[in-house]
């Protein structure tokens, strides 16, 4: 797997608001929706608070390719659902540290939030 560039890592942990297009699922046109990015220093997270109902993490899993837009830079990637709760839990302390107290993380052995289920792992792919 290959590591995202340092200045995408550094834009993740400045931008507080991000972009990112995805492609419908049965039209190919381009959506693009903002949300949060945050970083463990190697890897890139972002998530769909409303769960998987969304519009746009049902495009971003079919078509398996999307555009993240991170201020000036432009990142093409593609989605790894997080699966592992304790990973889709780690995520939400990432979320809380940068976002506040107000994001929550799901207890061991409870059911995942509906953020933690629709939560991405970014994999940088070639533009």
């Amino acid at each position: 797997m290959s590591a995202f560039r340092n200045e995408v890592i550094e834009a993740a942990k400045r931008e507080r608001e991000v972009k990112l297009t995805t492609y419908g699922r049965k039209t190919g046109k381009p959506y693009d929706v903002t949300i949060w990015v945050v970083t463990d220093g190697t890897r890139l997270y972002i998530r769909s608070g409303e769960g998987l109902r969304r519009q746009w993490p049902q495009n971003f899993i079919a078509r398996g390719e999307g555009v993240l837009h991170l201020g000036k830079l432009d990142v093409k990637v593609k989605p790894r659902l997080v699966t592992d709760p304790d990973e889709a839990r780690a995520s939400s302390n990432l979320y809380r540290e940068k976002y506040g107290q107000f994001v929550r993380a799901s207890e061991p052995g409870k059911p995942l939030t509906l953020g933690e289920q629709a939560s991405f792992d970014l994999i940088p792919s070639p533009l």
